[in-house]
């Protein structure tokens, strides 16, 4: 018996400067064409990746702007939840944020965890 699951939660905690973070937009983007559902957790410098003003000329070659992979995952459905610490300790509130964005706690992934969804780390 498979234990097959359409749902991802991808946890991110690199930002701007990291290449890791456009291979974790990458991957998300690729679940969702997939027909996976996808849920982004932001952590640590990934919390930059949302602020608006953040990442509108970030290119991380050879791959799509990173501002273009996560309109494009917005755009398609999928969540994208900042942590509530991490954006504490930036200064950063709602009104910081890029539009389809929330500021929520863990417990957002956990249910879907509890439910058998699949995670990545970048």
């Amino acid at each position: 018996m498979t234990n097959a699951t359409t749902d991802l939660i991808i946890v991110m905690t690199k930002g701007i400067n990291d290449e890791v973070s456009s291979v974790g937009l990458t991957l998300a983007n690729g679940a969702q064409t997939a027909e996976m559902n996808v849920g982004l957790f932001l952590t640590s410098n990934a919390i930059d990746l949302v602020r608006k003003n953040g990442i509108p000329h970030t290119h991380v070659h050879p791959m799509e702007k990173l501002q273009e992979l996560l309109t494009s995952f917005i755009a398609r459905g999928g969540k994208v939840w900042a942590c509530p610490p991490c954006t504490h300790a930036r200064g950063y509130d709602q009104e910081s944020l890029i539009e389809g964005v929330e500021i929520h706690g863990a417990s957002v992934i956990f249910e879907r965890i509890k439910q058998g969804a699949a995670t990545l780390t970048f």
